[in-house]
């Protein structure tokens, strides 16, 4: 079995997604529409997108009606998120230092990204750009590795990082509130190509050599050729993991620091907010 690196620092981290923009926009799965709509409210709102990436939640929340500002240290992955996901309005930055007016958003989001940020900038300033009565709200998706061939391909790729690394500073921050939780599940159908792009776009994988990618990629090949065939192909199962905890009243704080300069190519028409309608 391939062993695989270690999770990577931030700035390689980001880096490895802009390798693999594509495919990850080809093979990562999409979020529920009701886990979308649990996670951003029943009222529309203004709503920032931390860590947004190719725009697979992006688009769930657009369609709901939400105007969004969607954030990313990568711009090859906003420039996925720009198609896939027109009504939003993008910029190039960390979740740490936000191009964001202090109490301007109702909701604040991350999809499948905050276990990468460092919470201690991260969560200070997501206080910060949240209106009073407004909330943070985090989601995963997460295989469902009950079923024997589902654990066979986390045997190949490793199980990713997820709520278990995020929660406890959320959870211990005195910034917000209790945090509530619901879970949901889909099923994600995939062909051969799209099972390889899923694969290809793990940050892990991604920084491999040629020949180590090849050689788990060669194994997906066979994972698929012994599960996926019959008129449906192969679905693969996901819990999708959401939580969502409301900014405590007062509890803004100042910025956490210079804000971050943004270059006018990285970002749409009136997208930091200043005047979000």
């Amino acid at each position: 079995m391939t062993s695989l690196p270690p999770p990577l620092p931030d700035v390689e981290h980001a880096r490895s997604f802009d390798l693999v923009a594509d495919a990850y926009d080809r093979g990562r799965p999409t979020y529920p529409r009701e886990a979308a709509r649990w996670l951003a409210g029943p009222e529309r709102g203004r709503i920032l997108e931390l860590g947004a990436g190719t725009g697979k939640l992006t688009e769930q929340l657009t369609a709901l009606g939400h105007a969004v500002l969607a954030t990313d240290p990568s711009s090859a992955m906003l420039a996925r998120l720009r198609d896939r996901a027109p009504r939003a309005r993008c910029a190039v930055a960390a979740a740490e230092a936000l191009p964001v007016p202090a109490r301007s958003v109702d909701v604040v989001v991350s999809a499948q990204a905050f276990h990468w940020f460092d919470p201690a900038r991260a969560l200070p300033e997501a206080a910060r750009t949240l209106r009073p009565g407004g909330h943070l709200a985090l989601v995963w998706n997460q295989r469902d590795e009950r079923i024997p061939w589902v654990r066979r391909l986390s045997g190949l790729l490793g199980t990713a990082p997820g709520p278990e690394v995020a929660l406890p500073a959320l959870e211990e921050s005195e910034l917000f509130e209790e945090v509530e939780s619901r879970t949901f599940r889909f099923w994600q159908p995939l062909t051969p190509q799209s099972l390889r792009d899923l694969v290809t776009s793990r940050s892990s994988v991604a920084v491999m050599s040629d020949l180590e990618r090849e050689r788990v990629l060669r194994k997906v090949d066979e994972l698929y050729e012994e599960y996926g065939r019959g008129a449906d192909g192969m679905l693969l199962p996901y819990v999708t993991h959401a939580y969502r905890a409301r900014v405590r009243p007062q509890a803004a704080p100042p910025s956490s620091g210079r804000p971050t300069r943004v270059h006018p190519d990285d970002v749409d028409t009136d997208a930091l907010l200043i005047d979000f309608r």
